[in-house]
């Protein structure tokens, strides 16, 4: 049982820690440019979330990717997947340089999107600030 659950156990501890030694950034809104996308995000961040537990429990992840491994379009959707998860590394690159990406990297490869939402969404205003200001 522990088994099965083991990744999600993984990932309350990684969302617990990143919370813990996030910016001073506030946690949940955004006093910025364009504040209403930091709730939007944390909003469709925990929707992503409650759909992928609803997931875990009716359906196991490794045996329905051996099952759909083989389709053409499964391994395309993943490719997919990873370019995205990788235009934000380099996001977390850019704004946070190259340790903070380190520190990232292992939950981005394994929890892709639910990674890379918690990250834009605790770090809305400044990655929205940066651009902004390259805009100016």
């Amino acid at each position: 049982m522990l088994k099965r659950h083991f990744l999600w156990l993984v990932y309350g501890v990684f969302v617990a820690l990143a919370i813990i030694f996030k910016t001073q950034e506030p946690l949940f809104f955004s006093s910025g440019p364009y504040a209403l996308g930091k709730p939007v995000l944390w909003l469709v961040l925990f929707a992503f979330l409650a759909y992928s537990l609803y997931c875990h429990v009716h359906e196991d992840f490794f045996q329905t990717m051996k099952k759909t491994g083989k389709y053409h379009w499964t391994k395309q959707i993943g490719v997919d997947l990873y370019i995205g998860v990788g235009l934000v590394g380099y996001v977390i690159f850019l704004n946070q340089g190259a340790v903070v990406l380190a520190l990232w990297l292992i939950p981005l490869l394994i929890y892709a999107n639910l990674a890379t939402l918690l990250y834009l969404a605790m770090n809305y205003d400044s990655i929205v600030s940066t651009v902004v200001k390259s805009t100016q």
